[in-house]
């Protein structure tokens, strides 16, 4: 009789373990005792760094406080990496290695939302410009939780084994930043994870709660430049004249077409043109027009039909308008392109299981796929390996502006916003407790 219970125990644990839903709960007791004693810091912590933001590519303070605090809690720490950016590796005997990502820069806005601690800071944008900062997409927040779950995972050290690997990147905004750190070697610098994590805040989703979507979770993004040429002249002659704004305009309707009767309605694309400049004053007929668009997919295949058929209408109504070859739209793509992040969907199961074990199956939210873009899918497409990545929404609203919200069919702040604020303390104690649960998972059931 006790060979069959053993064998039957052994059982039952071998199908949690396969479900995804094996973990300690004393540990998970511990990391939320740890993260609620040791709170206080951490709202300090994030208070200083919402205060202090950094432009992207100028995050030199920001970097220095992340290193500073991960050096304390014993990590080799490498920086500079691409610029600004910062790694660290905590080795804890053999296991998996498992790697966490956080950005770190700010973006050139004036913060609106009379908070105590609001930010006052101000940087020098990419046109030499002095701007107003403020940390309106949340990267503090990703920080603070950053900072939190690796104290969470030192304090609970000798309940896993493997190789924590976290990594403080540069530059998300501009999307510049992650294609600078592995330009620099980042996977020659640090262990190539087994796998990589991250989280991202959402506005819309109440704090206390977790988004999350197998498979296309963000989308690539391009942004692409067109010089439109014409024929000057005076504006009450305009026989005399090829006007680019009239093309521009005629190129710009004919985009509209590129997603709504070219590509498979299951295909999701964004073709967005978000600026355009020509002219200097009433009555001229200018030469030349310029263009900025922004280009959404999911997949290579519509990207390059996007592109191809951008490239096509531009050309051949330039020529339609009597322009001759050499002067047909210019059109340039800027790097770095940033490809869709896709979560790995065995690996995306498996954290939900271990996320609805410990919030209640109420508070993991299945979301739908987004258009915004994030640079973490680079750290998915290195060559030489395939590291299964998965990133998660954060819930950061408070949930009774959210159920007002809902009442009243009004629009929450969004990220981008300069009155976004996130309900600090559940929104961080939550990131902790999903990424440090998360982890410790994959320390203790890798293959």
């Amino acid at each position: 009789m006790k060979h069959r219970n053993t064998l039957l125990a052994g059982i039952l644990l071998l199908t949690a373990v396969s479900h995804g839903i094996a973990q300690n709960p004393t540990t998970v007791k511990q990391i939320e005792d740890y993260t609620q004693k040791n709170y206080a810091s951490l709202d300090q912590l994030y208070k200083e760094l919402h205060q202090n933001p950094e432009l992207s590519l100028h995050e030199e303070k920001t970097s220095q406080r992340i290193a500073s605090e991960l050096r304390a809690l014993g990590f080799e720490v490498i920086d500079k990496i691409g610029g600004y950016g910062v790694a660290a590796v905590l080795r804890n005997g053999n296991g998996p290695t498992v790697l966490l990502r956080t950005d770190m820069d700010a973006l050139p806005l004036e913060e609106k939302t009379g908070l105590p601690y609001a930010s006052q800071a101000k940087g020098v944008n990419a046109a030499g410009q002095t701007v107003s900062v403020m940390h309106a997409c949340g990267h503090d927040i990703h920080m603070t939780v950053f900072i939190g779950t690796a104290r969470a995972l030192v304090e609970t050290r000798k309940q896993w084994k493997g190789t924590l690997v976290l990594v403080g990147q540069i530059s998300e905004e501009n999307g510049m930043g992650a294609d600078k750190m592995f330009r620099d070697g980042l996977y020659s610098k640090i262990p190539v994870p087994d796998y990589a994590l991250a989280i991202h805040d959402n506005a819309n989703l109440p704090a206390g709660t977790i988004g999350y979507k197998s498979g296309p979770f963000m989308a690539s993004v391009d942004m692409m430049d067109i010089t439109v040429f014409g024929k000057g002249g005076h504006g009450a002659a305009p026989h005399t004249t090829i006007d680019p704004i009239v093309l521009s305009a005629e190129m710009i309707m004919a985009f509209q077409t590129i997603v709504s009767r070219e590509m498979n309605p299951i295909d999701p694309a964004v073709v967005t043109v978000g600026s355009i400049h020509g002219g200097t004053v009433h009555n001229i007929i200018s030469d030349q027009v310029k263009l900025q668009l922004t280009l959404r997919s999911y997949s290579a295949d519509v990207r390059e039909k996007t592109i191809a058929s951008i490239r096509n209408k531009s050309k051949h109504l330039a020529l339609q308008a009597g322009l001759p070859e050499d002067k047909v739209p210019v059109i340039t793509i800027l790097e770095p392109q940033i490809p869709a992040t896709l979560n790995d969907p065995a690996l995306t199961q498996k954290l939900v299981d271990v996320l609805v074990k410990n919030f209640g199956k109420d508070n993991i939210i299945e979301t739908p796929p987004s258009m915004v873009g994030e640079d973490f899918s680079r750290f998915a497409l290195q060559p030489g390996k395939k590291v299964p990545i998965c990133m998660f929404w954060l819930g950061a609203a408070d949930p009774a502006k959210v159920k007002e919200a809902q009442t009243n069919g009004t629009a929450l702040p969004s990220l981008h916003s300069p009155m976004f604020a996130p309900l600090p303390e559940p929104t961080i104690k939550t990131g902790i407790k999903a990424l440090s649960t998360s982890t410790l998972y994959l320390f203790q059931n890798h293959p």
